[in-house]
């Protein structure tokens, strides 16, 4: 009698799939892995083929608006045109390498202008920014009726062309023809909006009328996006609308406020067309009144592109170093408020 316990096996054994046995080693989680990975690098990479796609417009204008543009600049800022034989002779393009640059920054109407756009910066973008929000914060809190055609009457300004806002005001501003300065001369009034200390802030009033609406828009935008609760659980502690609007909507939209200031500051340094059209009127704005102009007259009214070019090279500089100062110091209050929270 044979002992069923002992008897073999009638076939192999085998095992499951997707285990091996001990000694062995199973291939398919190795099939199994390789599609897998293959998968992941084809979405990858189609990852980045749109990425590419998407960026290539940005990138295109990049090169073509501001790097070839400053690029040219740099370079043309090293030559200047020369004539030979005490003025007489062919004129040619020599390299003066940073003669064009020292000339920029010695020349006291260069200064002068640099000077003349930071007080019109210090003036400007406070008026702007706190203009801007409060404007926003009263539509946004509801006490203005009829907002949506607020908000039209407020932009309507920016839609006006900067060169017609200038004329426009250059015909409010102008002694004989402007009804506002007669009707101040009726009151006994009198006022010279073109004068050597009212030029600049006629300048930055029309800026305001320009740009006020558009700013508003911005930030009563962001104003939509706070959360609404936030505001309830505001009015259930006790708070006003002036404390909502200046503790808890002002500080949630921080970010656009500094977008705004940046904006604002970056525009107000290429000051031009407002001084250039205000310049026909008045002999307090000469021809070198702000940078921008003083690179115009350099190419246009001398020819001397070289120092054009290197005056254009300068007000880069400072533009993206004043930019880089107020990135930099927001960043550390903000990192310096979320420590204290």
């Amino acid at each position: 009698m044979t002992n069923p316990v002992s008897k073999p096996l009638a076939g192999p054994l085998t095992a499951p799939a997707g285990t091996a046995t001990p000694g062995t080693t199973s291939s398919v989680p190795a099939r199994a892995a390789a599609p897998s990975h293959d998968t992941r690098k084809s979405a990858r990479r189609r990852e980045l083929g749109a990425c590419g796609l998407l960026m290539t417009p940005f990138f295109v204008l990049l090169v073509t608006v501001f790097l070839i543009p400053v690029g040219t600049a740099v370079w043309l800022s090293f030559f200047s045109d020369d004539q030979p034989g005490l003025g007489f002779g062919p004129e040619r393009t020599v390299f003066v390498g940073l003669r064009s640059y020292a000339a920029v920054l010695t020349d006291p109407t260069f200064l002068g202008g640099l000077g003349t756009v930071v007080l019109y910066c210090l003036i400007y973008i406070p008026l702007m920014v706190t203009g801007a929000l409060a404007l926003a914060l009263l539509l946004d809190s509801g006490v203005v009726r009829l907002r949506s055609w607020a908000q039209l009457g407020l932009f309507l300004p920016h839609a006006v062309p900067g060169i017609i806002a200038a004329l426009i005001w250059l015909y409010l501003y102008t002694p004989g023809i402007s009804p506002v300065i007669t009707l101040f001369a009726r009151a006994d009034i009198t006022i010279d909006f073109l004068g050597v200390h009212t030029v600049l802030p006629s300048i930055v009033n029309i800026a305001l009328w320009s740009n006020l609406g558009y700013n508003m828009v911005v930030f009563y935008a962001a104003l939509q996006a706070v959360p609404r609760e936030v505001i309830e659980a505001s009015v259930v502690d006790g708070a006003g609308p002036v404390r909502i609007a200046l503790q808890v909507k002002t500080p949630l939209v921080r970010s656009s406020i500094v977008m705004v200031a940046m904006f604002t500051l970056i525009f107000a340094l290429q000051l031009f067309t407002e001084p250039m059209l205000l310049s026909q009127s008045t002999q307090m704005i000469n021809t070198r009144f702000s940078p921008s102009m003083y690179i115009y007259d350099a190419a246009f009214t001398r020819n001397n592109y070289g120092l054009a070019a290197a005056a254009s090279v300068v007000l880069l500089a400072c533009t993206v170093a004043l930019s880089y100062i107020v990135t930099r110091w927001t960043n550390r209050a903000n990192a310096a408020q979320e420590d204290a929270r």
